[in-house]
């Protein structure tokens, strides 16, 4: 056989090794970037579609969206308005846990909306969080699966509670205040300590009792 040939065969064989290393440590490098920027949603992401690259694809995707939305943070109005709106959240939970973990849900929801994120369903909001909010959006997940389980009589009043906490550490984030997961245990003030509720509040509070019995498992 020509040695000539055969050292062509070698060094495209050669090539081809170097190629398929390159490649593996491109494909390498981008999991653990990955993996090091999503944190648990990364894992998340590979248990729902059954596969690392679909998630890997999925995560990319996320990135992309969010990177083409115009989100910008709240004007010094809107977050006073919001805080506002948070304290009467705290306080209706003494009475009304449930009321005022929904409603704290939903106020997260108005809040993304107003910074820019269209308006969506839960998963897409969470998605949307994971790419700059990472860590914090696991408050967002627990927080929303109190609200499941307590529906079906699988939540306490104390699992309430920490699903205030967690819409908490949300919400500081979200207004532009606080460093996530600072003061997640700040205390959840009372009633008497919130000033009077504006006239739109307290059309909602005239309902907020049947949403109560609504929420509450048969």
């Amino acid at each position: 056989m020509n040695p000539q040939l055969i050292w062509i065969a070698l060094a495209a064989v050669a090539a081809f090794i170097i190629v398929g290393l390159i490649a593996a440590g491109v494909r390498r490098s981008r999991t653990e970037g990955l993996r090091e920027h999503f944190g648990s949603e990364y894992d998340r992401a590979v248990s729902d579609l059954d596969s690392r690259d679909a998630a890997e694809r999925e995560l990319k995707s996320r990135a992309k969206e969010v990177k083409a939305l115009d989100v910008r943070p709240l004007t010094a109005e809107q977050r006073n308005s919001y805080r506002e709106e948070w304290m009467l959240i705290e306080a209706r939970f003494i009475e009304r846990p449930a009321t005022a973990v929904v409603a704290a849900d939903e106020l997260v929801g108005a809040i993304m909306h107003a910074r820019g994120y269209p308006v969506a369903d839960f998963e897409k909001y969470a998605a949307w969080l994971s790419v700059k909010y990472p860590k914090l959006v696991e408050h967002y997940r627990a927080g929303h699966t109190i609200i499941d389980e307590y529906s079906k009589g699988r939540a306490s009043t104390e699992d309430l509670g920490k699903a205030m906490l967690n819409y908490r550490a949300l919400f500081d984030v979200l207004v532009g205040g606080r460093v996530a997961g600072h003061d997640v245990a700040h205390a959840i003030v009372s009633e008497n300590e919130i000033a009077a509720a504006s006239p739109r509040e307290r059309s909602r509070e005239r309902v907020a009792r049947e949403d109560d019995e609504r929420l509450r498992p048969n």
